[in-house]
């Protein structure tokens, strides 16, 4: 997910990555409710909450310029 992906002015860009980082937050608190994970959702957990801290990431630098 890089913000070279999303067309369109920062601030649309800015609402596609809280958008996304939102979705991911929902799949995440999802998968964190279930009393055990499948290795494949343990894998899919992983990696979603890798995508979500790299949205924040962009969020947190274009905020800043």
């Amino acid at each position: 997910m890089q913000t070279d992906n999303f067309g369109g002015s920062k601030q649309e860009i800015m609402q596609r990555l809280t958008d996304a980082h939102r979705e991911l937050k929902a799949r995440v608190h999802e998968l964190e409710s279930h009393i055990s994970l499948t290795t494949d959702e343990q894998v899919e957990l992983m990696r979603l909450k890798k995508l979500k801290l790299h949205a924040k990431d962009q969020l947190y630098t274009l905020k800043r310029r």
